[in-house]
């Protein structure tokens, strides 16, 4: 594909515009409520209205503010309709018309929890039909890729990479650029680029919803990515639970490859690349990269030890390059607008923006994104809206079974990787779970012990039986039955677990007992008996 191609894509998409766009959310959290519908009825009562040279009916990636699904907003500047029925549509197509605002409840686009969002990754979200590619396209999408392809080196766009300041998204912050520059001067006939989309963090649907919003950005990042180091053949890991993600990347798959954006001689240059689908099994320590090369190479997802990297050896012993879902998300618009403009976004060391999905007791559950070191209160009390039903914040936690639990003290805390670090949490991959004052802290320790146990590949003693023995001692203390010899036993086992493990799983496992200990000590003391064997006290006549 030419850059005149491109351009005239670009170009008939924009003229075949309508005066009036609706605008209905089609991502996995609105179709689940019924959205799919909605849009049906939406086309039909244009139809029905005469009105198909008038109104364009879109549907689009996550709108955002995924409580109040199923969305739909009609543009220039109309306003956001929220919790909608499908029979609803033939309002919101006379509103649209006549001009008025139908008698339906709408939010306010100039809310907090919409204004005070910075986005790059989740530009398209919401806007495009994440299943044409002329949507994305007329987005600028891949006008990036032909540029680097054109007009830059490979080792351009990775010193690129580096100067924009990009560290990893998928929780372990290391600087991506960095990461690129070991892979593209790595020997090896083979190279590979994987992108991680094995998201399995208890309330965290950050990539989930890059994914099914703006498919070919991810698509577009890995073939930068793959000019950049050298690579010809890249692979997608995603979780089978994603069903709507795994279907639009399997459209955007083949539509790249139909336009020449994907396969043999992109855009007219000597440079190959093909990306395929690997589905898991939904493992959590799939996560883990050596046990996701490992799933992918058609073995039992279990973690190995490093050295090697996979930088130097990772699939099949070839250099792999492996970012996540976010990280290769922002790899376009970095190279579309410059490193200096990411690199002038966020703060010294964490450069640019950070997906979070707000779940738990907060007002507004959704997705948000804010540039680093946005203060943590701005996101969970202006943006979530606090706790709900007049409740308090008590904690937050980030970093998802790997974090910790942040007290509302410090939600003053700039979000970035080394402040969340300080406080005994990690940025992780971005969720960020709401706990008000009715949460038992001990409670949510074991709960997030158990989904570590459980997930546990057994590999190593540390991680296999480590969590099942701390697990045992979180119950007993709920239950009333524990000493305070207990409690000292837990803490060695969360630093022996923390110290020992093979893998991230197990090295982190312990992060949401210690980060509990620390800030809510109270609440296991409070738990535990007096000791069994003292002797009884004294009493005198």
């Amino acid at each position: 594909m030419t850059l005149n191609e491109l351009k005239e894509i670009k170009e008939a998409e924009l003229a075949a515009r309508k005066k009036t766009t609706i605008r209905c959310c089609m991502a996995a959290g609105c179709t689940s409520q019924g959205s799919g519908d909605l849009l049906k009825n939406l086309k039909a009562a244009v139809k029905e209205a005469g009105a198909e040279d008038q109104i364009e009916v879109r549907g689009v990636g996550c709108m955002r503010l995924c409580c109040q699904g199923p969305l739909a907003q009609a543009d220039p500047e109309g306003p956001l309709y929220e919790k909608l029925e499908p029979s609803d549509a033939k309002a919101i197509v006379t509103a649209a018309l006549d001009g008025s605002i139908a008698k339906l409840q709408t939010g306010d686009p100039t809310q907090p929890f919409f204004a005070k969002q910075f986005s790059v990754v989740l530009g398209n979200s919401g806007e495009i039909d994440p299943e044409r590619i002329e949507s994305y396209i007329a987005a600028d999408g891949y006008m990036a890729l032909r540029h680097a392809l054109r007009e830059m080196q490979p080792a351009e766009v990775v010193q690129e990479m580096m100067t924009s300041g990009l560290r990893g998204r998928g929780g372990g912050g290391y600087p991506t650029g960095l990461k690129w520059q070991t892979v593209s001067k790595a020997r090896g006939d083979k190279k590979y680029i994987v992108c991680n989309a094995d998201e399995g963090d208890p309330g965290a649907f950050m990539d989930r919803t890059v994914l099914e919003s703006d498919p070919h950005a991810i698509l577009e990042g890995m073939t930068l990515a793959a000019y950049a180091v050298g690579a010809e053949q890249g692979y997608i890991y995603v979780r089978a639970e994603y069903p709507l993600a795994i279907e639009r990347l399997q459209k955007a798959i083949k539509q790249a490859k139909k336009a020449g954006l994907l396969g043999a001689q992109i855009m007219e240059c000597p440079f190959n690349f093909s990306i395929d689908l690997r589905i898991g099994a939904g493992a959590f320590v799939c996560g883990e990269e050596t046990a996701l090369m490992a799933s992918i190479e058609g073995k039992r997802g279990v973690p190995r030890p490093r050295p090697p990297f996979p930088a130097e050896s990772g699939l099949w012993g070839c250099p792999t390059l492996i970012n996540n879902v976010e990280s290769f998300a922002n790899v376009a618009p970095i190279i579309r607008n410059g490193a200096k403009w990411f690199a002038d976004i966020g703060t010294e060391k964490s450069k640019g923006t950070k997906v979070f999905a707000l779940a738990g007791k907060i007002t507004n559950t959704g997705i948000v994104e804010v540039p680093m070191g946005t203060p943590l209160r701005q996101i969970v009390e202006e943006m979530g809206g606090g706790a709900p039903d007049g409740g308090t914040v008590k904690a937050v936690q980030t970093g998802g079974p790997s974090g910790g639990c942040i007290p509302a003290d410090h939600l003053d805390t700039p979000v970035d990787y080394e402040s969340l670090s300080a406080l005994g949490s990690i940025m992780g991959s971005g969720g960020m779970i709401v706990m008000d004052e009715t949460t038992n802290m001990v409670d949510v320790a074991r709960f997030f012990m158990e989904f570590c146990r459980d997930e546990s590949c057994g590999k190593c003693i540390p991680c296999r039986t480590g969590t099942v023995q701390m697990h045992h001692l979180l119950t007993k203390i709920i239950e009333k039955k524990a000493t305070a010899r207990d409690l000292e036993l837990l803490e060695e086992l969360c630093d022996m677990v923390k110290h020992t493990s093979l893998c991230g799983l197990g090295m982190t496992a312990p992060n949401p007992v210690l980060s509990t200990l620390r800030f809510f000590r109270n609440e296991y003391e409070e738990l535990l008996q007096e000791n069994p064997y003292a002797a009884p006290p004294v009493t005198t006549a």
